[in-house]
């Protein structure tokens, strides 16, 4: 199980948006892939976890995290090879840990753990909630966007992950992105 969790090598520069849900990062994902005409990496939890509240309407559980962190990492290292300049990454495995800390007191798989903080990326897009909330079957926290945030803020200062605030609108969060993906890829 370990070795699903493991990020594999690619050769291109890798970019997370991160932060609480209905912040803005799935459309922002879209856009960079489409401005780079490169690929995203799609949200795994979402369609597991969309799938489960159709057929069963349950939420999230901690015995589904480690099916979501290994959906993650099959679609990341799956569609890194697909570029060799920019993946996008609508999330990572340390996303997964932090909701799985905040939902769950504190508690997190331990392989999960340890590949959320192993697994590098070049540069994360932490995004502020700045944006209206938008309401759908998953989201259920719009009271704790705060909280959530500097849970999010917190781990990428623990953890040392190189990252930049999006805050503002969506054309200048995406022209802020734009700014330091060129700034990585002209290195």
């Amino acid at each position: 199980m370990e070795e699903q969790l493991k990020q594999q090598p690619a050769d291109c520069i890798k970019v997370v948006l991160f932060g609480p849900e209905s912040t803005g990062k799935t459309t922002l994902s879209r856009q960079l892939a489409r401005h780079y005409n490169s690929v995203w990496v799609p949200e795994y939890a979402r369609e597991y976890l969309q799938s489960k509240w159709n057929n069963e309407r349950k939420t999230c559980e901690p015995k589904d995290l480690l099916p979501i962190a290994i959906g993650q990492m099959k679609l990341e290292n799956d569609l890194a090879k697909k570029t060799d300049t920019v993946l996008i990454c609508d999330t990572d495995l340390l996303e997964t840990k932090v909701y799985s800390e905040a939902y769950y007191k504190g508690v997190c798989h331990p392989a999960l753990d340890k590949y959320a903080q192993e697994n590098s990326y070049d540069l994360y897009f932490l995004t502020y909630i700045d944006t209206p909330w938008e309401a759908d079957d998953l989201r259920d926290k719009p009271d704790e966007r705060e909280r959530m945030f500097k849970a999010f803020e917190s781990a990428l200062k623990q953890y040392n992950k190189p990252y930049i605030l999006l805050k503002g609108k969506k054309n200048e969060r995406l022209e802020k992105a734009i700014f330091h993906i060129d700034k990585l890829l002209n290195k």
